[in-house]
């Protein structure tokens, strides 16, 4: 796992939206949208403490914690065995724990399939519903 250039405590409260330059973690509780500034690319983790409600945006999101909100992530969601998430998540590729809640729909997003009469790959976007337990 990366390191994170910011942190939310676990006794911080932050009510608004953040805008994210490089890298997050979140021990403590947000309450508002998380977004990259300036399209940079950044890292969001919300450690097991931390709650987010509010829509994430983001290149890498590591999730121990809970998310009332849908996760966007350009290339990776991690999720944890203690991770919940009540909403939607996209992104190109998922690391999904055993034990990890989702109460929503899981986008996978510029998939790669390989069409079985050409044996060429070609892109293709996924979707399933799901709730985990």
């Amino acid at each position: 796992m990366e390191s994170f250039d910011t942190l939310v405590g676990k006794s911080s409260v932050i009510h608004g939206r953040m805008t994210v330059h490089d890298s997050l973690r979140i021990d403590g509780k947000v309450f508002g949208n998380l977004e990259p500034a300036d399209k940079y690319p950044c890292s969001i983790a919300v450690g097991p403490s931390g709650v987010v409600t509010g829509n994430i945006h983001c290149n890498k999101a590591y999730i121990a914690g809970k998310v009332i909100g849908n996760i966007f992530a350009k290339e990776l969601i991690f999720l944890s065995d203690c991770a919940v998430v009540q909403g939607d998540i996209s992104a190109e590729a998922f690391t999904i724990a055993s034990g990890a809640v989702i109460e929503g729909t899981m986008l996978q997003a510029n998939r790669k399939v390989r069409n079985p009469q050409s044996n060429q790959l070609r892109s293709s976007t996924s979707a399933s519903s799901m709730t985990s337990v």
